[in-house]
Formats: C-alpha cells, structure tokens, sequence
C-alpha cells in the first residue's frame, strides 16, 4: 500500500510532535512548581495532565511518521485535549489544536485518512429530475384579503387565514 502523505499531514505530525515535548515539559515544569507549596501540591493532579497529554502526543505523531503508513484516524481528540491546554497556560498547544482541528476538515486530509483506513466516504449523489415532471402550482386561497390599511394589510400577511379543511366521509 504506498499511499502519498499529503503536506497537511505531514504539518499535523511535526506540530503535534512539537507539542508533545512542550506539553511534557511545561507539565514538569508545572509540577515542580506545584510541589513547592502545600496547595499547589494538592493540585499535582492537575499539573499532570499536560505530560499524559504530551505522551499521548509523541505517540500520534509517531503514528503518523512512520514508513508504511499505519491504519489511523485523526485524532480529534487529541486537538480538543490540546485546546483545553490553555487552561494551564499553554498556549501554543492551544495553537496546535485549533489548527489540527481545521487540517483535520480539509478534503486532501480526509481523502488520505479514508484510503489509508480501507473504508469509503459517502460520495453525495445529485438527484436530477426531469423537465416534464416540473411541481405542480399551489392554488390560491379561496377568499382573496381585502386590505383598507396599511395595519390590516401586515396583520393579513402575517397571519393568514384558515381554509376549511375536507375531510373524507364516504
């Protein structure tokens, strides 16, 4: 299977790999700074989610280098994880997911996710129908609206009136 990787593929790998090494060190950071107080250490937990986020980053990226090409998805996932980053002040990861999240929704990246996975995309088919069976008029209503004013005359287009309905009584 030697399917050609297309250049936003190749920019979704190298910033999610620069990603992962920035997440794993701005959590180290983090975290040692957490510790050097007693609430910052009860908040350790959360300093550490941006290094399991940058290990799961190196992994991704790694995915997508190698030679022949793994069955992947894009990781949508990883691009929200990366947005939400910016809740611990990371904002180039935030960078990365937002622009990840918009490579994603190109039609190149699409196409070469879908061929490297095996399965198809629906391909939208158009419906065209023929002159002679063009739609039919809609009749107009029975009682014409006779409008002395302006009011009356917005009142009827805003509100029209009902017209009775048949019932089928055989």
């Amino acid at each position: 299977m030697n399917i050609q990787k297309p250049t936003l593929v190749h920019v979704i790998a190298w910033t999610t790999l620069a990603s992962g090494i920035v997440n794993l060190f701005w959590g180290f950071a983090a975290s040692g700074t957490a510790l050097a107080s007693f609430i910052g250490a009860i908040c350790v937990p959360v300093t550490i989610l941006p290094t399991v986020l940058g290990v799961f980053e190196l992994i991704y990226a790694a995915k997508l280098f190698s030679n022949p090409p793994q069955a992947i998805r894009p990781s949508t996932n990883i691009a929200v994880f990366q947005i939400a980053c910016v809740l611990v002040g990371n904002v180039f990861s935030m960078a990365v997911g937002i622009l990840s999240l918009v490579f994603y929704n190109d039609t190149v990246v699409k196409d070469y996710f879908t061929s490297l996975n095996g399965t198809y995309s629906n391909v939208p088919v158009t419906v065209t129908t023929p002159a002679s069976a063009a739609p039919e008029p809609v009749p107009a209503s029975e009682e014409p609206v006779a409008a002395t004013d302006e009011g009356s005359a917005s009142e009827a287009s805003a509100k029209p009136k009902r017209t009775t309905r048949k019932t089928s009584d055989s």
